[in-house]
């Protein structure tokens, strides 16, 4: 900010930081309009009507989302006004689509003796639930840099998560995937805390490391090489990877833990080396699996042949991409398609039910919400004044970018499916619950980053008042 001197001479006194909290606010007004107005939508598409309960709905919707506001207000009064209002749009939304799902439901086994399976009530507690952490994790993490300590305590709670869905008690299988843990009337995926843990773990070590793994070895292709003694930790990050899709049958976890520590490690060292070397190791990991293990064999199956036989796994892809072509452009509208027909569309599928319903409109207005998160991380990693934060910031916005692209490139074939839930919009309490301690832990970088830097400048000691200093040390 420029200034008159007391000589009339212009002069810099410095940058103005803004809290944005009230841009913010009105953010959130218009996310809050897309929930409920979504909510209402899906009511009067179906049953002709605004849904009776929309006034309790809409006011617990209203309270969740301005206690977030308040906390972020009080505690983290600097953090980016975007992010905020993004994710409050993405699950009011998700919350709406569930629920179209749920009168589906409910109108298909009319008349039979079925029960319908509902979640949108289950979903909206487990928002209340993130919500509760989220706020938690502002009012209790008042700097980031304290998790830098923790950084094989982390890594090593990280690797006992992924561990136990493979215990004899505990853990249970899912549609061929052991990723759960039943412990009494709750499940739960311990790979969605162990996401978070990972990157915060990775960027502890890559901080006090890089500096050896940056160090450039062979030349190929004009390309340096890392050295061979520094190839440790991508084995063994390469080999963690391969275990958790050989035992567990989870290949879209196995491909986001690999994916985030190989971004982080090049984000660390800036040698495109690590990336040749990382991309190398996939290629011959899923080959060998590929090999031998017959679940990514079908999903290979069910990704080149979606309209194929049903047998191989290919109705969730091939009905998927039949309900998005009938939506078309601008979709069906709520209560005009039929989502139902789709596998799991409450779940992983639930971008198929979004692009039949609101059509490509809406398919890439949610895909812009994205990259809005991914953007906001990655520049908040940017002005990021510590390296831990730098790589933290980095590491969270690589998860939404990887999990969306995989999520989106199954549902439409661009890559085999791998069965990872859409962030925030999908049904699914661990996901939900964690992507909203994520979003806490972005919004405390960022206020830490975008914070004024105190002002440690002194007025100069009068004559008088240096002559005092002088006799009070002379000896």
């Amino acid at each position: 900010m420029t200034v008159r001197t007391p000589n009339g001479q212009p002069g810099f006194l410095g940058f103005v930081h803004r809290r944005r909290r009230g841009a913010e606010l009105f953010l959130l007004i218009i996310a809050l309009a897309v929930g409920i107005g979504g909510y209402a939508a899906v009511g009067i598409g179906v049953d002709g009507a605004v849904p009776a309960n929309i006034v309790g709905y809409g006011g617990w919707l209203v309270v969740l989302i301005v206690a977030c506001h308040v906390a972020v207000r009080i505690a983290a009064p600097y953090a980016d006004p975007v992010l905020l209002p993004v994710v409050a749009a993405l699950n009011g939304l998700g919350l709406a689509v569930i629920r179209r799902i749920d009168l589906a439901q409910i109108e298909a086994v009319k008349g039979t003796d079925k029960a319908p399976k509902v979640f949108a009530n289950d979903q909206l507690v487990w928002m209340t639930i993130g919500v509760a952490l989220f706020i938690g994790t502002l009012v209790v993490l008042r700097d980031h840099r304290v998790l830098q300590r923790y950084t094989y305590t982390t890594g090593l709670a990280a690797i006992l998560l992924l561990i136990l869905p493979l215990m004899p008690v505990i853990g249970v299988d899912h549609y061929g995937a052991r990723i759960w843990v039943d412990l009494g009337p709750v499940g739960m995926q311990p790979g969605e805390v162990a996401k978070v843990l990972l990157v915060i773990a990775f960027a502890g070590y890559l901080v006090v490391h890089r500096d050896a793994l940056a160090l450039a070895g062979r030349r190929f292709l004009f390309v340096d090489l890392p050295r061979g003694r520094d190839l440790g930790p991508i084995l063994a990050m390469w080999l963690i990877s391969l275990g958790i899709l050989v035992f567990q049958n989870d290949l879209g976890s196995s491909l986001l833990f690999y994916g985030i520590f190989l971004t982080m490690l090049y984000v660390a060292t800036e040698r495109p080396g690590w990336l040749v070397v990382g991309g190398a190791l996939f290629v011959a990991g899923a080959l060998g699996v590929y090999s031998f293990a017959g679940h990514v064999q079908l999903r290979v199956e069910a990704w080149l042949h979606p309209f194929g036989a049903w047998e191989t796994g290919s109705q969730q892809v091939g009905q998927s991409m039949f309900g998005m072509a009938w939506g078309g452009l601008l979709g069906r509208g709520f209560g005009q398609g039929r989502p139902t027909l789709i596998p799991f569309s409450e779940s992983d599928f639930i971008m198929g039910a979004i692009g039949e319903e609101l059509g490509l409109t809406g398919v890439m207005a949610v895909i812009l919400l994205y990259g809005l998160i991914v953007e906001r991380g990655l520049r908040t990693a940017l002005v990021c004044r510590d390296g831990f934060g730098k790589l933290v910031a980095c590491g969270l916005a690589v998860i939404f970018a990887i999990q969306v692209f995989v999520v989106i490139g199954g549902v439409t074939d661009l890559i085999p499916l791998t069965g990872l839930t859409t962030p925030f919009l999908s049904y699914g309490g661990s996901s939900l619950v964690a992507n909203w301690v994520i979003i806490a832990l972005v919004l405390r970088i960022s206020d830490q980053a975008r914070r004024p830097i105190p002002d440690l400048s002194f007025e100069e000691p009068s004559e008088a008042e240096t002559t005092q200093i002088v006799k009070a040390v002379r000896p």
